[in-house]
């Protein structure tokens, strides 16, 4: 009220209206009042805090400023302005818009999936005390000690709850403060609990760094306190290595206990210091390790890459695995960091992340930052708030690092780009961090460098037709060769009775020789848990998903059967459900059965398993990692996580459970994606020096795919399926755009589904196909129906197609018809 009052004196104030984006999937973007006293403050890319509906609070983001007043509705004001300078920039405003428009979502879903939730407070988010750092109430204001006293009390309070506490509406400015303390954390994940990191750090007294008082210091040391005389020798020792030396470190090296070094403190031999440490542990320097001599054909390659950088935004670089794309990689990334501008190097999986991470440390030191889902809220704000301030000049990340907030991007990276992973299915914006990321690319004016030992089809058709530049690695680094691959039958081994378990006796006889050898083995199959189905011999009863058209798979390790899709769990039954019948069968196997059966035949070797399951905790990849680099692990069993650029040097035998489930796949990618699998997988094995064995088992052994991986034939394989993709109208010559409707109600769906087909014919004829029920036809108690649009790249305009399909799905949402449908449009859903 007192705004309003001081409006009407002064008539010649100047009120702006801030355009602000909410994370919510709402179609427009909303507008608020600017308080006169807050006009100096309010910019473009800060964050706000507003009212949105009747009583949530949210955190948006500005957008534009202008002093036009909405017509529609009246400007609630801005209750808060929360930041000093922007956390996000104009250009990634601009990246959001062109998200949106091109992945056909709303902006609002595009920062929900962009900025990390600490930085996106909102009534419901939830606030906990964070345990591991010691709070001194002495030093806290009053309303942030009864914020603290309250959460002693309760583990856990929402803001909402926090405002009721202090009896005023804004809380978040205060919250942010002792977020950036450390007092609290802010998350949508409540099972995470963070350590800040502070560190002790010991330095000498300058005085001692004269050598005559160092002299003298140390008899007197030695013959009344020979501990700390330890101490200061090892502080010594510790000095010519590195530049920041640990008390805790102090204390390991010397043997000397924590008296002793306090002593030393007090008596002012060692000054010591409480710093913040990084969360993100990459403290150390660069070692001298880019010393390494790239070979002949690297280095022609290089140079070719620089070329083609001259006239083309974007290269392929096409390489068999092992032949060293990764040296070439630091090479490029070298000269644009000494340029001065920033590099985002993609990796489609966060196991790589941290496989990768170890060996660029020791190029590029405490440069690179690293940026993934398994990072916790705190750990995700510092690494936004460092790229910001151009602090890292390197990220390194899965594919949510393209939303970081980049200054001056000169080069993007995307290693295996081929991967599925870079494609986000769930939920908007459905967008694929490769396609992106040469849009992002294009805005800095920087480069962007696709890497593949098996590029996906689309890369490397936009290679052949000259749009993107080329270049090609044909040889391992090293002159090693490729793997062996041998294929055998399971048909005819299960018939001669050879075959044990799942493991025939070529794959049995390559996993003794290779354990007899101290050699490592990885072992490859495409399904985690135990066994897919479980079925009643005598009435063929399955036990299916609650929530979803799905079998139950069973999981050994929690006893109970698993959904994939919804997490939905049930005990294991011991009598059939439908005929009360006790013959019950698992059929099928996944990850968990080949590591129990291989502990049964081979009780000496050591065996690990990486899938989903094994690796949802914090570091467990990690581990899984170390334990197979140090030689702990003797057979991994793992999905497609183990195909993925690892790299370790003893690892001779790959063995391909079942190559079928891969090939036999309904899609009309099946082919590309099984012959990229099988390759990756492949080229794992025998990777410095000795040449590895690939056992491949399947019940086809004459499949066409199969004789490209033994010939490393890509071409081949390339120009047989484009043949097919043209006669049948897909990627590359086609675009495609699905729409999945979904509904509740599977006769209600039907009828909305062939409406909106109905109303898409009028418009695109031919171009639409269906509504089809997909392979899996309800998920979470959803029903769905697909349609399929396929848009000839030279005969239609896709913007114009989009916003066509657009007002088709806003005229269908305005009538009756559509209660209670989701429509989900999936652009390149490849």
């Amino acid at each position: 009220m007192m705004l309003e009052f001081a409006e009407i004196e002064h008539t010649d104030r100047e009120t702006l209206f801030a355009e602000v984006i909410l994370p919510l999937a709402i179609s427009k973007n909303y507008t608020y009042r600017v308080p006169y006293d807050q006009n100096d403050a309010v910019a473009i890319g800060k964050r706000v805090v507003v009212q949105f509906g009747k009583s949530k609070l949210y955190t948006a983001i500005v957008k534009e400023i202008g002093k036009l007043a909405p017509e529609k509705y009246e400007a609630k004001y801005i209750i808060e302005i929360l930041d000093d300078r922007p956390v996000v920039t104009p250009k990634q405003l601009e990246f959001w818009q062109w998200l949106a428009d091109y992945y056909m979502c709303n902006i609002g879903e595009v920062m929900n999936a962009a900025l990390p939730s600490a930085l996106k407070l909102a009534s419901e988010t939830r606030i906990m005390l964070n345990r591991e750092y010691e709070i001194d109430k002495a030093t806290l204001h009053d309303k942030e000690f009864l914020i603290v006293e309250a959460l002693e009390i309760q583990p856990e309070l929402t803001i909402s709850d926090i405002t009721k506490l202090l009896g005023q509406k804004t809380v978040m400015p205060i919250l942010k403060l002792m977020f950036e303390k450390n007092i609290i954390n802010i998350s949508e994940e409540v099972n995470e609990r963070y350590k800040p990191r502070k560190r002790t750090f010991i330095t000498l007294n300058p005085v001692y760094n004269n050598q005559d008082n160092l002299r003298e210091l140390f008899p007197i040391l030695e013959k009344r306190a020979p501990k700390q005389a330890d101490a200061l020798l090892a502080y010594i020792k510790l000095s010519r290595h590195q530049k920041n030396i640990t008390k805790n470190e102090l204390i390991e090296e010397s043997g000397a206990g924590e008296s002793s070094i306090k002593s030393l403190i007090e008596k002012e031999i060692f000054f010591s210091e409480d710093r913040s440490v990084s969360r993100l542990h990459f403290e150390e320097e660069g070692e001298e390790g880019n010393n390494f001599e790239l070979s002949e054909q690297q280095t022609e390659v290089l140079q070719s890459i620089r070329g083609q950088f001259k006239e083309k935004d974007v290269t392929l670089l096409h390489g068999v695995t092992s032949s060293g794309k990764t040296q070439l990689y630091v090479r490029l990334i070298e000269e644009i960091v000494r340029s001065g501008r920033q590099v985002l190097y993609l990796l489609p999986e966060i196991a790589l992340t941290t496989h990768i991470i170890e060996r660029l440390r020791m190029y590029f030191g405490a440069d690179i930052g690293v940026y993934h889902s398994r990072f916790n809220d705190n750990e995700r704000v510092e690494v936004w708030q460092k790229v910001l301030s151009g602090e890292y000049k390197i990220v390194l990340g899965a594919r949510s690092s393209v939303f970081l907030p980049f200054a001056d991007l000169g080069l993007i990276i995307v290693d295996e780009e081929h991967e599925t992973s870079y494609k986000q299915f769930d939920p908007a914006p459905r967008y694929n961090a490769r396609d992106t990321s040469i849009f992002l690319a294009n805005m800095h004016q920087g480069k962007v460098l696709l890497g593949s030992a098996t590029p996906s089809f689309e890369s490397y058709y936009n290679a052949r037709t000259h749009k993107y530049g080329f270049a090609e690695l044909t040889e391992r680094f090293g002159g090693v060769e490729l793997p062996d691959v041998q294929v055998v039958s399971i048909a005819h081994e299960t018939k001669q009775k050879t075959i044990q378990s799942h493991f025939t006796s070529v794959l049995m006889e390559g996993i003794k020789q290779a354990l007899e050898n101290k050699e490592q083995v990885i072992l490859f199959q495409n399904r985690r848990g135990y066994a897919p189905i479980l079925m009643c011999k005598v009435c063929a009863y399955t036990p299916k998903c609650i929530n979803c058209d799905v079998s139950l798979t069973y999981h050994k390790s929690s006893g109970k059967l698993h959904c994939h899709y919804c997490g939905y769990k049930e005990d294991t039954p011991s009598i059939c459900p439908a005929c009360g019948s006790t013959h019950l069968e698992y059929k099928g196997f996944g990850t968990e059965k080949i590591e129990d059966e291989l502990s049964v035949l081979l009780p000496e070797a050591r065996i690990a398993r990486m899938d989903l399951d094994t690796t949802r905790s914090r570091n467990s990849l990690q581990t899984i990692l170390n334990d197979l680099e140090e030689k702990r692990i003797d057979i991994l069993v793992g999905t497609q996580m183990v195909a993925k650029g690892l790299d370790f040097s003893d690892v001779t035998l790959i063995g391909i459970i079942n190559a079928d489930s891969l090939l036999k796949f309904p899609d009309y990618r099946a082919n590309e994606r099984g012959y990229q699998l099988l390759a990756q997988v492949s080229g794992r094995a025998g990777r410095r020096g000795k040449q590895g064995k690939v056992v491949v088992q399947t019940y086809d052994i004459y499949h066409r795919v199969l004789k490209q991986v033994i010939d490393n034939n890509y071409a081949d394989l390339y120009f047989t399926e484009m043949e097919e993709r043209k006669s049948f109208k897909y990627p590359p010559f086609y675009r495609i755009i699905n729409l999945d409707i979904k509904h509740k109600n599977p006769d209600v769906l039907h009828n909305q589904a062939e409406y909106l087909g109905a109303r898409l014919r009028e418009h695109f004829g031919e171009r639409v196909i269906g509504p089809e029920q997909p392979l899996i036809s309800r998920i979470r108690n959803y029903y769905i129906k697909s349609i399929m649009l396929k848009f000839e790249k030279d005969g239609i305009s896709i913007i114009k197609a989009k916003t066509v399909l657009r007002d088709v799905i806003t005229q269908y949402y305005t009538t009756k018809l559509s209660t209670g449908s989701i429509v989900q449009p999936d652009v390149d859903p490849y």
